[in-house]
């Protein structure tokens, strides 16, 4: 009786892990608030070190070093002109300060505050998960640096 409970205890350990399998697989396919922070510091690091206009130019052409999965790198002036975006090119030239989120939150102008303050910070809002096609509750770093303000968000 032993041997029939262990295959029968084996048997739904193997169907549970073979059920989580997939979850653990689609958590890899979705950014970490590390690596939206690490992204920004490597589009600041290259501004430095190339120019501004450069990283610029490279987010634009939607350079993979700027866009992992969901995460993406977005550039604005400080008055919330889009510089550069790495998923929507055809946002660039335009104001986005009276953006809002899916429930009408004004995210772009807490961007601005805090790239104004010169602090790094993060800003929460809903948005279009760029894999998933749903409205979801997103995270975006910001930071300053040369007079631009660079963000990276992650989808929880």
């Amino acid at each position: 009786m032993q041997t029939v409970t262990r295959r029968f205890f084996l048997s739904a350990l193997a169907a549970v892990s073979v059920s989580l399998a997939p979850a653990v697989h689609a958590n890899e396919s979705v950014a970490s608030k590390d690596e939206a922070i690490a992204m920004v510091k490597k589009a600041i690091a290259a501004a430095k070190a190339q120019g501004k206009d450069k990283v610029i130019a490279d987010v634009n052409a939607k350079n993979p070093a700027y866009v992992d999965r969901d995460l993406y790198i977005y550039i604005a002036d400080e008055k919330g002109n889009v510089l550069a975006h790495a998923l929507n090119p055809k946002l660039v030239g335009r104001d986005l300060n009276q953006l809002k989120d899916a429930d009408g939150k004004p995210f772009v102008t807490e961007i601005i505050k805090i790239g104004a303050s010169g602090k790094p910070g993060w800003v929460e809002y809903r948005w279009p998960n760029p894999i998933t096609k749903q409205i979801d509750d997103k995270l975006t770093y910001v930071e300053k640096a040369d007079g631009v303000i660079y963000c990276a968000g992650v989808y929880k």
